[in-house]
């Protein structure tokens, strides 16, 4: 026994091999990793890195496109605030021009653009040349700052609209005065008349009146464009200024001979040799009396004051003054309590004295007040 528990322990080689091999893995490689294997897992490694990556970086953008978009939101809604302030305060605005269309000019607003349409331009940059298109005037407008009011802010319909004539009219139009003469450059010509962009001291052509075609010329106006045509300098008068609607009125007749001035002897001659633009008639019974005329009259005689009305010399002219029937009060003073007026209808002209304890000015709106009463 002792013996036997004394022998060598067998060799290892009396053992299976398989006895002693080691556990198989779980899973099992190559004995060779295929040329370019750890390349492989090195690359797709970095993959899944930068799609990692790329998904913050997108996260990030959209972060800061969110913050942006937010930022500029903010920024729309403070300037639409601004500008509907800068409205309502009526304030001036110095704006850069941005660039030109056939329509008008861009103009920026802090981070928004605002238009100026042509109409809305001031006169002084295309009386340089009147003989420019406008489109060319607005091209070398672009890169300078031009003077605006706002006249519409709608935030709704992304709409913002400037006026550079309603910022001359805040800054020249004090300066304006009934009476006042100016030299002007005729614009647009419409039937009811033609506007007149006004000269100033400065030589500059700040604002634009209109002459209605009653104030054209004393002869009888049935076309303005037949006086007036677009570019003609002519010389006005003003005799309107509206501060409330920004309107100027002006004549160009008030500046001519002006029969109303004029003592009644010289537009109809007791002599007809006295004066070329009359033909007296030999009798009153050769010229009708003017149809509305005697109406107007004994209109005239129920207002307080007026006395007695008589009809005076008849006369002819050579000229057409209107062909609807006129009163006019002429200027010279009153002797003995008595007024002439002129009644004027095509050629025929009527003078008519008017005896009355009124003064001018009373006279004035009495037959201001017949003629709104007789049709």
């Amino acid at each position: 026994m002792l013996a036997a528990s004394l022998k060598p322990p067998p060799s290892l080689a009396a053992f299976p091999s398989t006895a002693l091999a080691p556990a198989p893995a779980t899973t099992s490689f190559p004995a060779r990793l295929p040329r370019g294997g750890r390349l492989h897992l090195s690359l797709s490694a970095a993959a899944t890195a930068e799609s990692a990556d790329a998904a913050i970086s997108q996260d990030n953008a959209a972060s800061v496109s969110a913050a942006f978009d937010e930022a500029r939101l903010a920024q729309f809604a403070a300037d639409w605030q601004a500008v509907r302030a800068d409205k309502a305060e009526g304030k001036i605005l110095t704006l850069p021009v941005l660039r030109s269309n056939t329509g008008g000019v861009i103009l920026k607003y802090s981070t928004m653009q605002g238009f100026v349409p042509n109409p809305l331009l001031s006169p002084a940059h295309w009386c340089k040349d009147p003989k420019r298109p406008i489109q060319e005037v607005t091209k070398d407008l672009v890169g300078s700052s031009i003077s605006v009011k706002v006249v519409e802010a709608n935030e709704g319909e992304k709409k913002l609209v400037f006026s550079e004539k309603d910022a001359s009219w805040s800054t020249y139009s004090s300066q304006v005065k009934i009476g006042d003469t100016y030299d002007g450059i005729v614009g647009s010509v419409f039937h009811y008349g033609a506007f007149v962009h006004l000269r100033f001291p400065d030589g500059n052509y700040h604002l634009t009146g209109l002459v209605h075609i009653s104030e054209v010329s004393w002869d009888l106006v049935q076309d303005v464009q037949d006086f007036l045509s677009e570019g003609d300098m002519v010389k006005v008068i003003v005799v309107n200024v509206d501060m409330e609607k920004s309107r100027i009125g002006l004549s160009i007749r008030q500046l001519e001979e002006d029969p109303l001035l004029e003592t009644l002897d010289k537009i109809i001659p007791l002599d007809p040799d006295l004066s070329p633009d009359a033909e007296t008639t030999s009798s009153p019974a050769e010229i009708e009396l003017l149809p509305g005329l005697e109406g107007i009259c004994n209109e005239l005689l129920q207002e307080d004051g007026i006395t007695d009305v008589k009809f005076g010399r008849q006369a002819l002219e050579k000229r057409v003054v209107s062909q609807d029937l006129e009163l006019w009060l002429s200027s010279v003073p009153a002797k003995d309590n008595q007024y002439k007026l002129l009644a004027r209808a095509g050629r025929q002209v009527q003078e008519v004295y008017l005896t009355t304890s009124l003064d001018q000015e009373g006279v004035k709106k009495a037959v201001q007040r017949v003629l709104g009463r007789v049709p």
